[in-house]
């Protein structure tokens, strides 16, 4: 069985991380998306039981698609889903040279490789921090949360 990984905090998880969830679905028999737990405190974040309710619902009809907490680094995570591949969203040639120095490392430390892909470009400008921010001032953000029409 063909399983990877997609990992992050999540807060909020929005229409960006919907397309590569989407995206990458069709390369595995099962993606588990593994949520960042508790242990990463910052101001403002829900719990990770919430941001993983929040995700599992989006997915609810999938049966592909698993959602569970994380702990420590993503692949010891990916070898406890016996996972062989980590995806991971690239918006920028900034987050494409972090994500390459990530995977290089995390190919050293476990065998484990990274599939990147690259936004659509009508979400290349979307990240959890721009829709706080906006949340912040008020700004209706469910433009950039995705939802299932049932």
């Amino acid at each position: 069985m063909r399983t990877g990984i997609f990992v992050g905090s999540f807060n909020p998880f929005t229409v960006g991380h919907d397309s590569i969830v989407t995206r990458a679905l069709p390369l595995f028999d099962r993606l588990v998306i593994g949520v960042v737990g508790d242990q990463v405190h910052k101001p403002d974040m829900p719990s990770a039981e919430e941001r993983i309710r929040a995700i599992a619902e989006l997915y609810k009809d999938e049966p592909r698609i698993e959602v569970k907490p994380y702990y420590g680094l993503a692949v010891d995570f990916a070898r406890s889903e016996n996972a062989h591949f980590i995806v991971k969203g690239v918006r920028s040639v900034k987050d494409f040279e972090y994500e390459r120095d990530q995977a290089d490392i995390n190919r050293q430390l476990s065998g484990i490789e990274t599939i990147l892909l690259f936004s659509e470009p009508q979400f290349s400008a979307i990240s959890s921090t721009m829709v706080r921010e906006l949340q912040h001032f008020g700004v209706d953000v469910t433009p950039f949360l995705p939802s299932r029409k049932n």
